[in-house]
């Protein structure tokens, strides 16, 4: 391979009921344009004793896009929004100041059947200016999304900009992402496409560049913009993402991402006393790692 690539292996954590791959941040590349975190969700299977119930936790500075390949999750957050996310909807919500949510399997779907879900959550650093910016919730539902066909391959623009394409996603910066799907061995031509870093995660199947294989649970990174062609192997499914990288180094702790680290130490104590806006009719409460409420 090329020295102006990298893969990266899926490195697995436990979030209870559910094993969970991520894929950034990693320790030789901490970003991917504004893409700050990306967490892989499944395959699983949801049935008894094995339903998501992540309680009520913070974010600033970001929006999560929640992202499934299979499945359905419900959302709920202190902006008031409540929504059912289903496979190939995306949920984008802004944290900017301050917000707090909640992830579940949706009651009706808590019965004795078993249900797959698969998917993704990805954390997309907001530009300094609008890191105090007011929460909000966007929602844009599968058909609306921006759906084509092109050199055998059906593509979808999840959010951003591309292939001259544009996504109703309401976004916060220069970013793409988009659902790959090839049914048959084919190439896709990045160069002249899309704008900025770029990455590709391999979702099922197999991508070659050069002499390299990328599987899935493998991401592939480009270090130059916009210079990418790579082949897929029948029956592949990928995600490429990525835009203009921000100017400013971005700090993580926890759920809270910023450029500075005072306003990371403001968010944690803000946390700990309980001064983060809540969700209506919600107790649930997940502490400070290290911290134990009384």
């Amino acid at each position: 391979m090329a020295d102006n690539k990298m893969i990266i292996e899926e490195r697995a954590r436990d979030i209870g009921s559910f094993l969970v791959g991520r894929l950034l941040p990693f320790r030789k590349k901490r970003q991917v344009g504004p893409f700050t975190f990306i967490d892989h969700m499944g395959p699983s299977e949801i049935k008894e004793d094995k339903y998501m119930n992540v309680d009520q936790h913070p974010h600033i500075g970001l929006s999560t896009l929640t992202y499934l390949l299979e499945g359905e999750l419900e959302h709920q957050d202190s902006t008031g929004a409540h929504q059912i996310i289903k496979s190939g909807d995306v949920g984008f919500m802004t944290a900017g100041s301050g917000v707090t949510h909640v992830e579940r399997t949706p009651d009706y779907l808590r019965n004795d059947a078993i249900y797959p879900v698969h998917g993704y959550q990805i954390w997309v650093a907001l530009p300094k200016e609008l890191e105090e910016m007011s929460p909000r919730f966007d929602f844009v539902a599968k058909k609306d999304l921006p759906t084509w066909n092109e050199n055998g391959l059906k593509m979808t623009l999840v959010a951003g900009e591309g292939y001259g394409r544009k996504s109703s996603l309401p976004v916060h910066s220069l970013l793409f992402m988009i659902d790959v799907e090839a049914e048959e061995e084919t190439t896709l031509e990045i160069k002249g496409q899309l704008e900025g870093e770029i990455g590709f995660v391999v979702t099922s199947g197999k991508v070659i560049d050069e002499d390299q294989t990328i599987e899935a649970g493998q991401m592939l990174i480009s270090k130059t913009e916009n210079e990418c062609r790579i082949t897929l192997e029948a029956k592949t499914r990928l995600l490429i993402f990525g835009g203009e990288p921000l100017p400013e180094p971005r700090y993580l702790y926890w759920n809270f991402v910023s450029s500075s680290k005072t306003r990371l130490e403001k968010a944690k104590e803000d946390w700990k006393n309980k001064r983060f806006p809540m969700i209506s009719n919600n107790n649930t409460y997940i502490p400070l790692p290290g911290h134990r409420t009384k």
